[in-house]
């Protein structure tokens, strides 16, 4: 069970620990969504977090070879000249 406590004119949630470790919200920006009914406590996560190493894994787990990668390291700054 968690408490709000009073934090200077704001309120505070004081989660106890077995939660927050089984939540993995240890020292993690926290994400807090209205949802029906209630609040919604999840760890930020930044857009793409860990897509590199998983790509990498995916293809070393598969023997993949990459036979033209000069597509690979083109700069990705803008798509205005790309036509669709």
């Amino acid at each position: 069970m968690a408490h709000l406590v009073k934090i200077g004119n704001s309120q505070g949630i004081r989660i106890p620990k077995p939660l927050v470790e089984q939540a993995h919200l240890e020292g993690k920006e926290l994400k807090l969504q209205l949802v029906k009914g209630g609040l919604l406590v999840s760890p930020q996560s930044s857009v793409r977090s860990g897509w590199k190493e998983a790509i990498e894994l995916s293809l070393a787990a598969n023997d993949v070879e990459i036979i033209n990668s000069k597509w690979l390291d083109l700069p990705l700054d803008s798509d205005d000249e790309l036509k669709w």
